[in-house]
């Protein structure tokens, strides 16, 4: 190596150089078509939310429609409303499901350990399989079991004497946040198990190896090694569930959603949902959802910015 001249050297890291650019240029080319979706799909839609400052009237262009500045901003907050309520649901969920978020990691721990492939993919599949699931057909399979009427867990509890009355899970508005959040559980813990098992998938098979000379059994390994080993991207999705603190599962509000639970069950998206769609307000809905997207902007980079300073990585 030292007999050859720098001009060499310095040639061959030019061309080097030039071929790194093309294989840049080349993985760009194949992104922006999916840039380009997200762009027309998520940030071109962001003019509408010129309507919040407008008393906007279906037909009326918004250029044409009387300007009324901060009008709205101050109705969501104003007598009578009903965001303080929304708000409050939308969180007691959202930390629910960031309560519950540790699920399908452990999960994927669990399923790592199986050693009979059969078996670990039939767990695998039966846990996963909810995640495709309409959700109507899911409220449908609840509807079936703990419908007062006929219900069939209902029915089993009743013929071997444990409840004297039916339970209307579906109606009781007390326990709407703890049942939602089990819905959403059972819904996706399948599909967040894979993320992890992927993670699994990563880490070193040698330091088992070592561990397992030391004389380590599995449950030390699982505890010393695989969960070190998940946290970062643990952290990395209680990252992005803490920037959607905000938004929930709108189908599953959508379909669940009764009379009797209502006070219960109406967060920010079908708050929105219902001023805007159903009263036919749009302004108004507009300027409640730019709240929204304002806070949960405001969320994900603070929750970024503390992560950075304790574990000294970040995704923004």
């Amino acid at each position: 190596m030292e007999n050859v001249p720098v001009r060499t050297m310095l040639q061959h890291a030019e061309k080097k150089r030039r071929y790194m650019n093309k294989t840049e240029l080349q993985l760009l080319l194949t992104a922006l078509p999916f840039f380009l979706l997200v762009l027309v799909f998520t940030y071109v839609p962001l003019l509408g939310w010129s309507m919040a400052f407008v008393n906007y009237i279906p037909g009326v262009p918004i250029t044409e429609s009387q300007f009324v500045g901060f009008k709205f901003f101050k109705m969501i907050f104003g007598y009578g409303s009903d965001l303080p309520k929304a708000i409050l649901n939308t969180l007691a969920m959202g930390f629910l499901n960031i309560l519950v978020s540790p699920l399908p990691m452990i999960l994927a721990i669990l399923l790592n350990e199986v050693r009979r492939s059969k078996i670990k993919r039939f767990i695998q599949t039966s846990v996963t399989l909810p995640n495709f699931i309409s959700m109507i057909i899911v409220y449908s399979v609840f509807f079936s079991f703990l419908s007062v009427d006929g219900g069939v867990m209902n029915e089993l509890l009743l013929k071997i004497g444990i409840i004297k009355e039916p339970l209307n899970l579906l109606g009781n508005s007390s326990a709407t946040w703890y049942f939602q959040t089990f819905v959403g559980v059972w819904k996706t813990i399948g599909w967040g198990a894979i993320i992890f098992l992927g993670a699994i998938a990563s880490i070193d098979t040698q330091l088992y190896d070592a561990a397992s000379v030391d004389g380590a059994g599995r449950f030390r390994q699982a505890l010393h090694i695989t969960v070190p080993g998940l946290m970062p991207t643990f952290s990395v999705l209680l990252l992005l569930g803490i920037g959607n603190l905000l938004t929930s599962n709108f189908e599953q509000i959508y379909v669940f959603h009764n009379a009797l639970v209502h006070d219960k069950i109406e967060t920010l998206d079908y708050y929105t949902y219902r001023i805007g769609l159903i009263n036919f307000d749009f302004s108004l809905s507009t300027a409640i959802g730019m709240f929204k997207s304002v806070i949960s902007l405001i969320l994900l980079f603070s929750v970024n910015l503390i992560m950075k300073k304790v574990n000294g990585y970040s995704i923004i």
